[in-house]
């Protein structure tokens, strides 16, 4: 079994990281050899990676060569009575402990090395802190400094907050303006509504609301332009006339063509996990297992999408606040989102203005900005490289913050 498919199968993340920045800090501070630091700050940094369908005895090995090095690994009550071939596994043990575990089981054979190999790729990609996507626009750089802020521009007449708005191409391109005046590093240009509960409107009606729109648009603001759409024809004449990204709700599956259009233009495109439809979406969602089957899904999507032609250095996978979740749901996805990070891919978050923020401090759509702020500053410290937001400015100022902060002081002062 080669790499790919096993981490697939498996889906093999990191679900929890203590980090060694403080440990290594103090070191500094207590006069270790910088050779020391380095060596120890590998025994400094505690992870913990979750893996599914691991065959049984492959698991064994790992448990027992974690337990030998003085971590551990846990494995299915069941299995161990030969129930089943496969097992879900938690491995648990220091950046160290991993290294030294997965060198011995190199040697035992192939399986072994493939499992060496994925989760080495899995702690780059968790680790990866740089992305640089290009687009017609520019390079879009991702990940090392405060997330990216996407402006939302919705010109529909029934979004969730600013629907009828926006619909004169006038006070769009004012918005437009307005946003990139702000700070926005991308603005999202939509024509139809995804609110939960919301009907599909055709092509033909997308094109008319957004087409006026970006072409006016590209020509005054210098930063990229995305479309949000998941019709290949709308998303093909956007292209056309200047977008430079795609941002697609159903990570190019809701058309069978958006694929090859957006391989063929080579533009960066948003995946986003949704269960069911927009129409359908709320209507009691359920998850066995919400971070892993988030992550499995974008996995998925990402691989479909690179077997197409796509780049896959020019994805960015986004969770889905508010599509097919509850509040509880999205809190997790929150608290939990730097699991996605093991997918190697820059993480987009939208919480703007989302009914869980209305529902837990029982507030209409125009008053949570201050409950968006919160969703903002902990996506920001939580590992997002973009934030789709309505209010440019302001969340600007808060996902920097929440950045630097996360970052331990990554704020450089003016002297």
């Amino acid at each position: 079994m080669d790499a790919r498919t096993f981490a697939a199968r498996a889906n093999v993340r990191v679900v929890s990281s203590l980090r060694s920045a403080i440990a290594e800090e103090e070191m500094v501070l207590a006069g270790v050899h910088s050779q020391g630091i380095r060596i120890m700050a590998a025994r400094a940094e505690f992870l913990v990676v979750r893996m599914e369908a691991v065959p049984f005895e492959l698991a064994r090995r790992l448990k027992e060569a974690m337990h030998a090095v003085g971590g551990d690994a846990a494995i299915e009550e069941t299995a161990w009575a030969g129930a089943h071939k496969e097992t879900p596994a938690v491995i648990m043990g220091t950046r160290r402990q991993f290294k030294d575990a997965l060198r011995s089981l190199e040697k035992e054979g192939p399986e072994g090395e493939v499992l060496a190999e994925v989760l080495a790729e899995t702690f780059d990609h968790y680790n990866r802190r740089d992305f640089v996507l290009h687009t017609r626009a520019g390079e879009l750089r991702l990940g090392q400094g405060p997330p990216a802020i996407m402006g939302i521009l919705n010109v529909t007449p029934d979004s969730f907050s600013d629907g009828g708005s926006f619909l004169q191409p006038a006070a769009a391109v004012d918005h437009a303006r307005r946003m990139a005046d702000e700070g926005a590093g991308v603005i999202d240009v939509g024509g139809e509504s995804t609110r939960p509960g919301s009907p599909p409107v055709d092509a033909d009606e997308e094109l008319r609301r957004i087409m006026p729109v970006i072409t006016a648009i590209v020509r005054e603001v210098r930063c990229p332009i995305s479309v949000d759409t998941s019709k290949a024809a709308v998303a093909r004449q956007a292209l056309g006339a200047g977008a430079a990204i795609v941002n697609d709700v159903t990570a190019l599956s809701g058309d069978p063509d958006m694929a090859g259009v957006v391989a063929e233009s080579g533009c960066p495109v948003v995946l986003m996990h949704m269960k069911g439809t927009p129409l359908t979406m709320q209507k009691s969602p359920f998850y066995a297992d919400l971070m892993g089957e988030i992550t499995a899904f974008l996995r998925r999507a990402i691989d479909a999408a690179v077997s197409a032609g796509v780049d896959r250095e020019q994805i960015i996978v986004d969770p889905g606040i508010g599509f097919g979740k509850t509040v509880n749901h999205n809190l997790r996805i929150l608290l939990r989102l730097k699991e996605l990070s093991s997918l190697g891919r820059p993480i987009l978050v939208g919480p703007s203005r989302k009914s869980f923020v209305g529902r837990m401090l029982s507030l209409p759509v125009g008053e949570r900005i201050f409950g968006t702020a919160a969703a903002v500053a902990m996506a920001a410290a939580s590992g997002a490289a973009m934030l789709r937001v309505h209010d440019v400015k302001e969340m600007r100022q808060v996902a920097a913050v929440a950045a630097c902060i996360s970052a331990g002081g990554a704020f450089e002062e003016n002297t």
